[in-house]
């Protein structure tokens, strides 16, 4: 790069000067496409809200995620769903927030959780009104790009209602280029359920896509939606991630349920989004939240999804490639009564064939720790024997000898 030199005696020398460090800034915030090499964390407002929504739940929401242990874990974004909003678009067509619960605005706030080491999302929607009833984006696209910008928004959820006749493709796209347009890095979440199967066509249009309908707190809800994630591990890796849908731990399920839900999403490296109140957790809640070892799998910088390696009876095997050849596997225990699981490593052999690797336990050994129970368990020159309890998990990480 070539220098310049600028002698900057006169206003007009000043303005040159002020301009070129804006563009220098500009371009060292076009970071986009480096955005969520790992899957994204942090928490969102409607699982546990729905619409009641405030300045001062978000505010003590970024107190808790600060000094509960969860930022200490990984977590960052702390995210406004649906209802922020004003009802209507002002004279020049910009969107505001709701003057009573947000009375502050968005830029006051987001000041405040970027004081904390933390960042901020809101939520918009491709159509003409959001799923709530409150103004969409469609037609204010760079518009509302730019409000975010300025307010120094750090992550939009795009969701897909009152779309009809809308193109998902040509939509996303129009909201992703008004975002880059910005200069700001603001992670791109498309929420359109998979309905136009976002994962063949949104890799360079946002950092995640949603593939299901809303999850529920049910493990029945859970299930359903991890049938539908084997399928799709090809199309999930690095700054694009298949996303199954927010966290529902500590909403109403078993503590083995909470378990099971989150190491699943951990294994198919969803994005780890907490959608409890992060106020008024009881400690096992946190527990399972902050449990660095299940992270580690969903953050492994390898990237690559969990495969399904078998199931038999309601019980379930995937295993998922880490970095140095590790491997992680889960036992997951569909039924609501305990089953004995056994697994003799020299009689296996784990093939991806998606991600070409395979993996055959009698000619190496690897060291078998229970992440959960903090335990080792051996080696896999012992087959490995355990009771798995009912909506439960076994999650082993193998590290080779």
């Amino acid at each position: 790069m070539k220098s310049i030199l600028l002698t900057v005696n006169s206003p007009a020398g000043a303005g040159a000067l002020l301009l070129l460090c804006a563009a220098c800034v500009g371009a060292r915030g076009q970071t986009f496409d480096q955005l969520a090499m790992t899957p994204q964390m942090g928490w969102n407002s409607w699982n546990k809200f729905q619409g009641k929504v405030s300045e001062q739940l978000i505010r003590e929401t970024a107190d808790a995620m600060a000094t509960n242990g969860m930022k200490d874990a990984g977590y960052q974004y702390v995210n406004i769903d649906d209802t922020w909003e004003s009802r209507q678009r002002d004279a020049d067509g910009n969107i505001g927030t709701d003057p009573q619960r947000f009375p502050s605005g968005i830029k006051a706030l987001a000041d405040y959780v970027h004081s904390k080491g933390l960042k901020l999302g809101v939520y918009s929607d491709v159509g003409t009104k959001t799923c709530a009833g409150y103004p969409g984006s469609l037609g204010h696209e760079e518009q509302d790009a730019k409000s975010y910008a300025s307010w120094g928004v750090d992550y939009l959820k795009y969701d897909w209602c009152n779309t009809q006749g809308v193109n998902a493709q040509a939509a996303y796209k129009k909201m992703s280029d008004a975002l880059r347009a910005t200069g700001r890095p603001i992670l791109f979440s498309l929420c359109e359920w998979g309905t136009s199967k976002p994962w063949t066509w949104a890799k360079g249009i946002g950092q995640s896509w949603r593939t299901t309908g809303d999850i529920t707190p049910r493990f029945s809800s859970v299930l359903k939606i991890l049938d539908s994630q084997a399928p799709l591990r090809k199309y999930s890796g690095p700054g694009h991630w298949n996303d199954p849908d927010m966290l529902e731990v500590g909403n109403g399920m078993s503590p083995s349920e909470d378990r099971a839900h989150f190491t699943m999403w951990c294994m198919l490296d969803a994005p780890l989004i907490s959608g409890n109140d992060l106020r008024n957790m009881n400690p096992q809640t946190l527990k399972i939240l902050t449990d660095k070892d299940v992270i580690a799998l969903n953050q492994d910088p390898l990237g690559i999804q969990a495969l399904k390696y078998s199931s038999k009876d309601g019980v379930e095997v995937w295993f998922k490639p880490l970095t140095q050849d590790a491997w992680a596997m889960c036992v997951l225990n569909r039924n609501a009564d305990p089953q004995e699981f056994k697994f003799d490593w020299n009689s296996e052999k784990v093939t991806d064939d998606v991600f070409n690797r395979e993996t055959k336990f009698d000619t190496l050994t690897y060291r078998v720790r229970d992440l959960w129970q903090k335990q080792d368990l051996g080696t896999t020159k012992t087959p490995l024997s355990a009771a798995v309890q009912g909506h439960d998990v076994l999650v082993v990480r193998l590290d080779k000898i």
